[in-house]
């Protein structure tokens, strides 16, 4: 098996394209990010989220659909009923990687705060995401 068939088969069966890249990434946004309901939250994360998978963010580390969910809630708590995340652009990705950038603010208002998702994917799941946080104001 050559290097780059190897590394293929680490990542999974079936690789992801571009276009499965951008909606796994996006469904995360709306599915789990902006889902202030944790039975459907739940179910999302077990339709986008390997179980074993881990969120990192720069206040949290969670393994697992429910401390992921839990997370998520305790950041939603966090933000105002209005606050929306949206994703700035389409996702992008290759060999088991993806990369989204993202912004948040009232739904009617000014952006507040952006960043960037990082998500290692196996068997077209999210096994990894990182969360990155834009310093400052926007």
């Amino acid at each position: 098996m050559t290097s780059g068939a190897k590394q293929q088969a680490e990542i999974g069966p079936t690789a992801l394209g571009a276009g499965e890249f951008d909606a796994l990434m996006q469904a995360n946004i709306v599915r789990v990010f902006n889902e202030r309901n944790p039975d459907r939250r739940r179910l999302a994360l077990s339709e986008l989220y390997s179980e074993s998978a881990t969120l990192y963010d720069p206040e949290t580390v969670a393994t697992g659909w429910g401390a992921i969910s839990q997370a998520v809630e305790d950041l939603l708590l966090r933000l105002p009923p209005d606050f929306v995340f949206t994703a700035a652009g389409h996702a992008v990705g290759h060999n088991g990687a993806a990369r989204l950038f993202w912004r948040a603010g009232p739904s009617d208002g000014p952006v507040a705060v952006t960043g960037t998702d990082v998500a290692h994917i196996e068997n077209g799941r999210i096994k990894l995401l990182y969360v990155f946080v834009d310093p400052g104001a926007h």
